[in-house]
């Protein structure tokens, strides 16, 4: 009977232990503020904007205490609010920069490579016992541009060592690499070696199935760029020599070619012709010269060449040959007689039958 009667009261302290276990949990979820983060990584570039994201969850009709820090070596005070409104004097690099919204999350404007790192939010309400708390990691990196490729030569000659394709572009920070033949990935391999960082690609002992086009992918944590594709141009040794014996031939063919047709200009070398003096105005008794005038060939007479003797008399103006008849012996005729210009005299044998003989016998 003792047993019986002793049941029913375990079953009442049973139930009212039950009763307080559940007070204090209901009693526990409402003293503490509930902090859910969507993503605990937040990458952004240089120059842009970063929105580090969170909510929170409260029965407490108060506004709450956000308070957002850097960590470093020693934790760094980005920004602290009640609701949206910022408590005291933002740090000098965060000026103009911090936009804390309701729910606790924080925005960042002009992002800079000192933003980067891990921040840790809290959110307290002033009825609640327990604030929340969470952190995120931002990342700030530069964006990558004009990927290239640069190698030494874009032909090469089969089995040559050492061919050495080197991935290269303007900017970018935290970049990865991957390389590419005819659109599929290389990776290291017995002749195709990557450095360790896979900016260089390294082909040993070239064979003609490497004549292909390649291209290389730069990726960062803000995005990726591909290079333009370039070819490498294989070579066999035998084709090699003969483009080499053809060019050489060709070449040689094109000289002689031009050696044989080419000739030297021949210019005529005359001496520049005088103008001819009008007679009137050269002095009297001015002989012609041999070189300008040259007397015409008289056909020989009983082998002697007939020279006759020109006499060219000087042109006189009409008037003043009627003045001349009346005014006999004027001065101005006296100073200024009548010129005429010879022949140079033939001193040679005259042949008969010529005026000068002629006039000689009779003298």
């Amino acid at each position: 009977m003792k047993e019986e009667n002793d049941a029913p009261l375990k079953n009442k302290i049973y139930q009212i232990l039950l009763l307080v276990c559940f007070g204090l949990c209901n009693s526990g979820g409402v003293l503490a503020v509930n902090m859910t983060i969507p993503n605990t990584l937040i990458r952004g570039k240089l120059g842009g904007e970063a929105l580090l994201s969170v909510r929170y969850e409260s029965f407490s009709q108060d506004r709450p205490v956000i308070k957002w820090e850097l960590k470093r070596e020693k934790s760094v005070t980005v920004v602290q609010s009640v609701g949206t409104d910022i408590i005291g004097n933002l740090r000098p690099e965060y000026r103009d920069r911090i936009l804390v919204f309701e729910n606790g999350t924080l925005l960042l404007h002009n992002l800079r490579f000192t933003d980067d790192g891990t921040y840790d939010v809290e959110i307290s309400i002033t009825d609640d016992t327990f604030p929340g708390e969470g952190s995120i990691t931002l990342t700030v990196d530069e964006p990558i541009s004009r990927p290239y490729i640069h190698m030494e030569s874009s032909s090469v000659l089969e089995l040559s060592e050492n061919v050495v394709l080197n991935c290269s572009h303007d900017n970018g920070t935290r970049t990865t690499y991957r390389w590419f033949k005819g659109g599929k990935l290389l990776t290291n391999e017995t002749r195709f070696v990557l450095s360790p960082d896979q900016k260089l690609l390294t082909i040993k002992r070239v064979v003609m199935a490497d004549d292909d086009i390649y291209s290389c992918t730069v990726e960062n944590p803000v995005g990726n760029v591909t290079s333009l594709p370039i070819r490498l141009t294989v070579y066999k040794r035998s084709s090699l020599y003969i483009i080499l014996s053809t060019g050489g031939i060709f070449l040689l063919i094109t000289l002689v070619t031009i050696c044989a047709c080419w000739t030297p200009s021949k210019k005529s070398r005359q001496p520049p012709r005088k103008p001819l003096s009008r007679f009137y105005d050269t002095p009297c008794h001015t002989p012609i010269n041999h070189t300008d005038y040259v007397l015409p060939k008289v056909p020989e007479h009983n082998g002697i060449n007939a020279v006759t003797s020109l006499y060219i008399l000087q042109h006189k103006d009409p008037s003043t040959d009627d003045s001349s008849s009346n005014n006999t012996g004027s001065p101005s005729e006296l100073n200024n007689p009548p010129c005429y210009t010879t022949s140079p005299k033939y001193t040679g044998p005259l042949p008969a039958g010529s005026p000068a003989r002629i006039s000689r016998k009779h003298t």
